[in-house]
This record gives C-alpha cells, sequence and structure tokens, in this order.
C-alpha cells in the first residue's frame, strides 16, 4: 500500500538521522511541544535542518533545534523569562557555563551597536551574577540526558497560560 509522506514529515525525519545519540531526546522535546499546540516547521540551512516551534496564538518562535558541529543544541527565545527567572538558578553547571559563554546583546549594552530592527536580547540574573545576552545566543544548550529535563521546564515556564 503505498502511503504519501508530508514533506514536512519526511525533512523531519531525515532531520531525525543526524541527530546521533541525541534523537531519543530530541523527540522527547519534539513531542513534548508538539502535545502543546506547538506549530513545527522546519527549513533546510547551510548546517542542516533547523526545526522551528511556533505559539499557537502569537505566532511567534518558541525554539528551535539547530545543527552545530558539536552536536545538535536547541535555541530557546523565551517571552516571559522575567517571570521565573529563578528557575536559571537550578540549571546544572554545563547549562550555566553554556549560558555564560554566551555573546553578550549589543542593543542592551549600547543601543547604536546593532540593528535597530534587532529584537532586544535578554537582562537577567542567575546565580547573583547580571547577564545581558543576544536573543539568539542567550539560550541555546546543547542536548543531553541531563540538559532534556530543564529544557522541557523552561519551555514548560514559557507554554504555562
Amino acid at each position: 500500500m503505498y502511503m504519501e509522506i508530508n514533506m514536512t514529515d519526511k525533512n523531519y525525519n531525515e532531520f531525525l538521522e543526524i541527530t546521533g545519540t541525541s534523537r531519543n531526546f530530541v523527540e522527547d522535546i519534539n513531542n513534548f511541544l508538539l502535545d502543546r499546540s506547538c506549530k513545527r516547521e522546519i527549513k533546510t540551512a547551510k548546517s542542516g535542518f533547523t526545526v522551528s516551534y511556533l505559539l499557537q496564538d502569537t505566532k511567534k518562535t518558541l525554539a528551535t533545534f539547530v545543527c552545530r558541529k558539536t552536536g545538535i543544541k536547541i535555541r530557546i527565545l523565551p517571552q516571559r523569562l522575567n517571570e521565573y527567572a529563578d528557575f536559571l538558578n537550578t540549571l546544572p553547571a554545563n547549562m550555566k557555563k553554556e549560558i555564560a559563554k554566551a555573546s553578550v546583546c549589543k542593543r542592551l549594552v549600547n543601543p547604536n551597536d546593532c540593528n535597530p530592527k534587532c529584537v532586544m536580547g535578554y537582562d537577567f540574573i542567575m546565580d547573583k551574577e547580571r547577564y545581558q545576552k543576544c536573543r539568539y545566543m542567550a539560550f541555546m544548550p546543547s542536548i543531553s540526558e541531563e540538559s532534556t529535563p530543564y529544557i522541557k521546564k523552561f519551555l514548560q515556564y514559557e507554554l504555562m497560560p
């Protein structure tokens, strides 16, 4: 029996093929987001696929899987971080290190230093230290057994009504 495969599903399956040891964690996060009515969009990029999840009501991107030489990462774009910023203090050391290493938001430091169309980054406190991080680099943890439950918790905070 011939069954037509949706292009999005085909691309998603191709994306899963390159996730390697992270595959189960990627699928776990994917199912978590789809179960909460996020819409999945897949695009091909130079470095592989980007798989984004959009909020149903605002159509804004909540998270995107990105392929890097170091493995699969997820870019989280929180809209309500101030409501639960204390959560960042509970993250494992590796995730905190990735956040601390992320690029500084030039616009927060000097609004003229970045593209005026750029959405400003995040200004937050983690472990009693202030960070001003670029929106696109601040929360981009590597996918691992350790990080996955925290990534899901992070996304859950964003999805709360």
